[in-house]
């Protein structure tokens, strides 16, 4: 037994990266807990976790100083280890697959690593590390288990992850993902839905599709329709009323997808579209199969069937041989695609990538001084576009943790149907305070460069409070009330970051 009924161990799981690691340590989470585990209590050992048994880092290799922040946290944890006895701790992830014995060569203390094509050997390996009171390093070459298979300890009782795709097809030169999570795999359109309306029946209202490009979902079973048809099937599903995806590639992203969007109510009108450089030359040496104008193209037809889509991307400063005149160029096209926001970053080589040996790598000053530009330049755009809600009236998925202010300003916090986040203050008498995963409507007062304020309801107007079954989840929850059906569980929530280590202790 891994634990035993006296004296279970206790676990936390820490997430770098993507929203694929954030879902992969939900199932990180259902497995231990299937094998005795226990959350650790809220806030033990602090930021990092220490007071549990096992502590688990799910890394990440595409973000910037990954190696760097996985050693200095596993830094952190050895004086730890040393002072707690039969503590344990477990690495996995894309910079476990791409690291391997590099990393308990590293660090020595580290009892487990895995990769992301076997995690579901977490369990049985940090058995073994106990029983043979030494390191275990479990590295698959490719996928033996399909991850939606394991059971999921999911982080929200009222929004969930669905994973329609793993893996990724493309080559493009900056990224070393299709080396770490190996070709695309698709899930047939009937596991994808299933797994969509058990999620529904344990109380979530809004669902998020999860795919390395997920509008070439259905290549693999001979139908390039696959996923507009998957957007109109999930919003026939009794109970969900938020649909959203994430990510698609410009390259393959078809009118057919536009249309199930607009003509689906519950497909939100949001759509994160990367667009990494406006500069053709450099799309080029990216290895990025579509220009700017196709790209602009996209967006205008998207902006066409849905006026009220935000829109969002990602963007990378300083690639290999980047001159002042292809920066130029992502300015223009920054400028004329108004995006709501955007994740902008700095280039920095990554080890296995092609673009790591580029000649031409521009110095670090300059990509420095050309992001300042960037964010400068989205910040007003990402104004001015927030300015344009004040006076729209919007209804809010409450979200758990709320804001950092939230208690100082008595304002709660959520996301709008367009993905954008929405402070709103509460009516000053209020009496039935709504809970994460309820509907609040209200009109917005203010656009910030990253947020809405929404104080309609403390002025005297717009306010409706929609109590929802996902609120009931969430209440469940919070009571320890979960429903363990399939090995999965509805869990308090945390945010999605991208690329900073965040404490995942339940």
């Amino acid at each position: 037994m891994t634990a035993t009924a006296s004296a279970p161990r206790t676990y936390v799981v820490r997430t770098m990266g993507c929203q694929m690691n954030v879902h992969d340590s939900e199932r990180l989470a259902g497995m231990l807990e299937g094998a005795g585990y226990v959350p650790a209590e809220a806030g033990a050992g602090e930021a990092l976790g220490t007071g549990a048994d096992v502590v688990v880092i799910n890394t990440c290799s595409v973000r910037e100083n990954a190696a760097s922040r996985l050693f200095g946290n596993l830094g952190q944890l050895a004086s730890v280890k040393r002072s707690r006895p039969g503590m344990q701790i477990a690495v996995g992830g894309c910079l476990a697959q791409q690291m391997r014995d590099g990393i308990v060569d590293k660090a020595p203390w580290v009892d487990v690593v895995f990769g992301t094509h076997n995690l579901d050997v977490l369990p049985t390996l940090l058995e073994r590390a106990r029983h043979n009171a030494e390191a275990q390093v479990e590295i698959e070459e490719s996928l033996k288990v399909f991850p939606s298979t394991l059971p999921t300890k999911r982080e929200s009782a009222y929004a969930g992850w669905v994973s329609i795709s793993v893996g990724c097809n493309n080559t493009c030169t900056f990224c070393i993902v299709p080396h770490l999570r190996g070709k695309e795999r698709d899930r047939r359109p009937g596991d994808v839905l299933a797994e969509v309306e058990a999620v529904v029946a344990q109380g979530a209202i809004e669902v998020t599709l999860l795919g390395q490009n997920v509008n070439s979902y259905g290549v693999g079973f001979g139908d390039r329709g696959a996923f507009a048809k998957l957007l109109r099937a999930c919003g026939q599903v009794a109970g969900l009323e938020r649909v959203r995806f994430t990510s698609p590639h410009p390259a393959a992203f078809t009118d057919d997808v536009i249309e199930a969007m607009a003509q689906t109510p519950t497909v939100m009108p949001q759509l994160h579209m990367p667009l990494q450089s406006g500069s053709d030359r450099i799309l080029r040496a990216m290895r990025r199969s579509y220009r700017s104008a196709k790209f602009l193209g996209i967006l205008d037809r998207v902006r066409a069937a849905i006026p009220d889509a935000a829109i969002s991307t990602d963007i990378i400063v300083g690639f290999p041989g980047e001159t002042e005149e292809d920066f130029q160029a992502t300015l223009d096209v920054v400028a004329a695609s108004r995006f709501a926001s955007a994740f902008t970053f700095q280039y920095s080589p990554r080890p296995g990538t092609p673009a790591a040996d580029l000649p031409d790598q521009v110095p670090a000053d300059v990509v420095a001084e050309r992001y300042q530009r960037l964010v400068a330049l989205q910040e007003r755009i990402g104004t001015e576009e927030n300015e344009r809600q004040v006076g729209r009236t919007v209804e809010v998925l409450v979200s758990d943790g709320g804001g950092r202010k939230d208690g100082a300003t008595a304002r709660i916090s959520g996301r709008a149907a367009d993905n954008r986040l929405v402070h709103v203050a509460l009516p000053e008498s209020v009496t039935d305070a709504p809970r994460p995963g309820d509907m609040v409507t209200a009109t917005v007062t203010h656009g910030a460069p990253h947020h809405l304020v929404a104080d309609s309801p403390a002025l005297g107007g717009t306010y409706a409070l929609r109590r929802t079954r996902a609120g009931d989840a969430w209440e469940r929850a919070q009571r320890g009330d979960h429903d363990h059906g399939g090995g999965a569980s509805p869990a308090v929530g945390g945010a999605v970051t991208l690329g900073m280590p965040t404490l995942r202790a339940r």
